[in-house]
């Protein structure tokens, strides 16, 4: 939104109050009335003032949603939300995926550092290049907000590092695993190295591994790639040929990308007797959790659009000159078979609250002057 447009924008506001104070005191002078009808029972003109001059001062605004994975619906949703978020704020905002390459992923973020783009979202930021890209963005005044990426990130002065909660989303899938399967379960791992949330989850994995000695990993794969689904897939495929019935009870997916590979192997071989307990959640995953015989029974998951959002919010703070967190942890949610099945209707991304509540809403970091650019920009 650049300095012309907001201008506008207060303005035509400034007068809505004038005029509806007029109105307000011809009726009754009531200097309370909430004349513009903001909904936080403060007069429209105090709401302005809320809005930073920091936010004017840079004219148009511009943000970039870089990623280095892609290819899953995951990522989709996820830059889904952060543009949404932006736009809904007056923002302009690009967004780019990797598909894990990190010659383009690091070009994406150099090109970035030499744009006049005013803040970026790095997505999945897993190397030491990683952290020298995004010095380079600090060191041009632009303002970074990283996501599941490289803890390192954390020495880069004014960043903030999100996640999921990790930790929790695998806690909720292996509980739940140990629960239904047992202490004694045979269990296949589909997990990846080099990627922090990645090794969040495994940490948690271990631990449960030693807390339930009895429980057996009797194999694992794992690859990140644009045919993650597809590579998976094959794999379990060529697993179930050397496991006969009774030999794997269930299968840990630490993302949603595996699962669905792992779904499609189990079902097309008949050995649904076999349970999925994964992590993340789209469309796409809620649809086979739901299709009858699904061996897919259960995965913990933030809603990939939120967290979008949540970064770009806190990429406006910084942008208003606001204080932010050093780092911010999403709530996780655990969604089981059992749950969507009692739903009369198939259950989707926004139908999905009335089983989960709370699913996909957040008022973290949505300051009433956030409140009030979206409702300027009829968001």
């Amino acid at each position: 939104m650049n300095n012309k447009k907001l201008r506008s924008m207060l303005g035509l506001m400034l007068a809505v109050v004038i005029v509806a104070t007029g109105c307000g005191q011809a009726k009754g002078n009531n200097a309370n009335t909430n004349a513009a009808g903001n909904g936080n029972n403060k007069p429209a003109n105090e709401v302005i003032a809320d809005i930073p001059a920091a936010l004017a001062d840079k004219g148009d605004i511009k943000l970039k949603v870089i990623r280095k994975i892609g290819g899953d619906d995951h990522t989709a949703q996820f830059l889904a939300g952060a543009k949404q978020e932006g736009e809904a704020l007056g923002f302009s905002v690009d967004t780019f995926s990797a598909n894990g390459d990190t010659a383009k992923f690091l070009d994406a973020l150099d090109q970035a550092a030499n744009s006049d783009v005013d803040g970026v979202v790095v997505s999945h930021g897993d190397d030491p290049a990683t952290v020298k890209a995004v010095q380079k963005l600090r060191d041009k005044g632009i303002e970074v907000v990283a996501f599941d990426s490289v803890g390192e990130l954390s020495g880069v002065s004014g960043v903030t590092l999100t996640s999921q909660d990790d930790e929790a989303l695998a806690q909720f899938a292996l509980d739940n695993l140990v629960k239904e399967q047992g202490e004694d379960a045979k269990i296949v791992y589909l997990w990846v190295d080099g990627f922090p949330p990645m090794v969040r989850r495994n940490n948690v994995y271990t631990e449960t591994l030693a807390k339930y000695p009895n429980v057996k990993e009797v194999d694992r794969f794992g690859v990140a790639n644009e045919n993650t689904s597809v590579d998976t897939q094959n794999a379990v495929a060529a697993m179930l040929t050397k496991y006969p019935k009774g030999e794997i009870d269930a299968i840990f997916a630490t993302w949603d990308a595996f699962a669905i590979g792992a779904a499609r192997a189990l079902i097309e071989a008949g050995r649904t007797e076999i349970k999925i307990y994964g992590i993340d959640v789209s469309n796409a995953d809620l649809q086979i959790i739901q299709e009858e015989n699904s061996p897919w029974v259960s995965t913990a998951a933030v809603d990939p659009k939120m967290i979008g959002a949540v970064n770009v919010r806190l990429l406006a703070k910084k942008l208003a000159g606001e204080e932010t967190p050093e780092t911010y942890n999403l709530e996780a949610a655990l969604i089981d078979q059992a749950s969507l099945k009692k739903s009369a209707e198939p259950v989707n991304m926004v139908t999905l609250a009335e089983i989960i509540p709370g699913w996909g809403t957040t008022d973290a970091f949505e300051e009433t002057w956030i409140k009030s650019l979206k409702a300027a920009n009829g968001k």
